[in-house]
């Protein structure tokens, strides 16, 4: 089950049936139908236009909620594979896979049939600039950031949000280059602008510069149409995190460290103040800090901007609107505005302690609260850990300058289709790139993870198990007990039997038996007895777990389980863990009972 809230408006397309219109206070999504395999997994991200709203799933599927006045009436699934992203404009929708390629639906970048998504990415001229690591899109326009760091735009140019005069160019079907060595995209769903901040930290912007939008001064605000990238002066001092603009409206994250060296994140905001999201009661040309009391010693954990309102969650769990609010998409009664920043009445959530996990998500008058974790799985982060801390290598790889990296016999043998062929053209692979790219290949081998460097990932994707999650791939060497056998060379004894596991596996896991391979002691036995009094039952429990994060699901979990497993977690220092074991437990026992 999904944690996720939604108010504001209810139509076109129309999210919740036997609905109100206008639901102004945050209220439970559901989908329609619970029993999807889709729908049994994670939110990663909604996104939301004028008309369609995508919900993007941990598992890189989507469900696309269209306007009822569209061909499709009902939720449906679009059928590419493999989605790390999904943006949608109020005119476009697009969506970026894991291999770095876009596809993209919507008048301007199809005109002859704009319900059928094309893929815009295999367009760019340049073939060697065709890996695409980020998307953004604005309100007929889409950004494409290639994995060498070059900024595409496609669609409209009415204002000049592709870089270039409007004059020359109206629109495109193609993408254009408009700017290199970027970092980062900024726009939209509803801008008619764009910001692009470069590896020097510098910010560029052009497009819709109505009211001050683009935050240029007031000197250039008669300048409505901005049609060349321009450098933006006065940038307040930090880190830029994020930037989302709306319609007449620009918000800014910035981020500093405070006097105690803790990352202190502030909004920003410049445009045109009434009915909008700018958190202030008049006009500002330039970027100026949102100030309220009701959260100025807050953190700011996430903000999204609408068309003309914008929502703030904050790190006490509060969430605040302000802007416009004639559906109720700032999640209180009906009023025309509010100028400056209001708390959001919120349901008891699910999983209020771990607020970081929660995201905001503005459409056009429609508002999402959402619970998505961080992205990347615990065994994720556990193997690329295990690899840069080098415990337990046993094979080792030679880069073009003659360096060596070392690596794990077992996580390749399953990582790379266990084909011992598959070593001989890593090997090939690793022996013409330098140590930095050889690192983050083997990163992207041990996680799957290919927005380390999408485009090495692109030269690797045929000799690994690319579509594999790394969970699948750890319950596989769990499930090939005697295929392994040489690699299980720990055995864990207790009672009258004994388990044997990989010690690579287990210092992954436990801190407990991290610390016992790695201490300094003479004692190098290859077997322990468990005092931790689990049961059988509970003990398998925990075997399957380590390797896999997983519960079978034909475990029938009782308190009994729970209490032991309780202890059993702090016994084998498993408390660090992400999702934890205990949690797993709990939200399993819930849904049997």
């Amino acid at each position: 089950m999904n944690d996720c809230l939604f108010f504001g408006s209810n139509q076109k397309p129309k999210l919740i049936k036997n609905k109100p219109n206008k639901i102004i206070k945050p209220i439970q999504f559901k989908f329609e139908n619970e029993n999807e395999n889709e729908n049994e997994k994670q939110i990663k991200q909604i996104s939301s236009g004028n008309f369609s709203t995508i919900f993007l799933f941990e598992n890189g599927k989507v469900i696309e909620y269209l306007n009822e006045n569209d061909l499709n009436q009902n939720p449906s699934k679009i059928q590419i594979e493999n989605i790390q992203k999904v943006t949608v404009g109020a005119l476009n929708e697009t969506i970026l896979t894991i291999e770095g390629n876009v596809f993209a639906k919507g008048m301007n970048i199809n005109p002859k049939n704009p319900y059928q998504f094309i893929n815009i990415s295999s367009l760019i001229e340049d073939t060697n600039d065709r890996i695409i690591e980020d998307i953004v899109s604005g309100y007929n326009s889409i950004y494409l950031l290639t994995s060498n760091q070059n900024v595409y735009g496609i669609g409209d140019n009415e204002y000049g949000q592709l870089g270039f005069d409007s004059v020359t160019l109206r629109k495109t079907e193609k993408p254009i280059l408009m700017m290199k060595n970027v970092s980062k995209i900024f726009s939209g769903n509803y801008s008619y602008s764009v910001f692009l901040l470069n590896s020097n930290q510098e910010l560029f912007g052009s497009g819709n510069n109505e009211y001050g939008k683009l935050g240029l001064g007031e000197s250039r605000i008669k300048e409505t149409k901005i049609q060349k990238l321009t450098k933006i002066q006065n940038i307040p001092k930090g880190k830029i995190i994020d930037i989302q603009t709306g319609n007449y409206h620009s918000v800014m994250l910035i981020e500093n460290e405070d006097e105690n060296e803790n990352p202190k994140r502030k909004l920003y905001s410049c445009g045109y103040y009434q009915f909008n999201g700018l958190g202030k009661n008049k006009n500002t040309y330039e970027f100026t800090e949102i100030k309220s009391s009701l959260f100025e010693n807050d953190n700011i954990v996430d903000f999204s901007v609408g068309n003309a309102h914008t929502l703030i969650l904050t790190s006490n769990s509060k969430l605040f609107g302000f802007g416009d609010n004639f559906c109720g998409e700032i999640g209180t009664v009906y009023a025309k505005s509010h100028l400056t920043p209001i708390q959001i009445e919120l349901p008891k959530l699910r999983f209020n302690e771990d607020i970081s996990n929660y995201h905001v998500s503005c459409g056009n008058s429609k508002s999402f609260l959402y619970y998505s974790p961080f992205s990347f799985s615990n065994l994720e982060e556990d193997l690329i850990k295990i690899f840069r801390r080098k415990e337990f290598c046993d094979i080792s790889f030679k880069t073009k300058n003659g360096e060596i990296i070392e690596a794990h016999k077992l996580i390749l043998k399953y990582r790379l289709n266990q084909n011992e062929n598959q070593i001989e053209k890593l090997q090939e692979i690793i022996s013409n790139k330098s140590i930095k790219e050889s690192n983050q290949i083997f990163e992207m081998i041990y996680s799957n993870n290919s927005k380390i460097n999408p485009k090495l990932y692109f030269e690797i994707k045929e000799i690994i198990n690319s579509n594999e999650k790394i969970e699948e791939t750890m319950k596989r060497i769990y499930l090939n007990e005697n295929e392994n056998e040489n690699e299980k060379d720990f055995i864990i004894e207790r009672k009258e039997k004994q388990y044997k596991f990989p010690k690579l596996i287990l210092i992954m896991r436990s801190e407990l038996y991290r610390g016992m391979f790695l201490s300094v002691t003479e004692d190098k036995s290859n077997k322990v007895t468990d005092y931790s009094e689990l049961s059988e039952e509970s003990f398998q429990i925990f075997e399957y777990w380590i390797y896999s994060n997983q519960i079978k699901d034909e475990i029938k979990i009782t308190q009994e389980i729970i209490d032991e497993l309780e202890t059993g977690i702090d016994y084998f220092q498993l408390n660090q863990t992400y999702p934890n074991l205990f949690d797993l437990l709990i939200n399993k026992f819930n849904n049997q009972n």
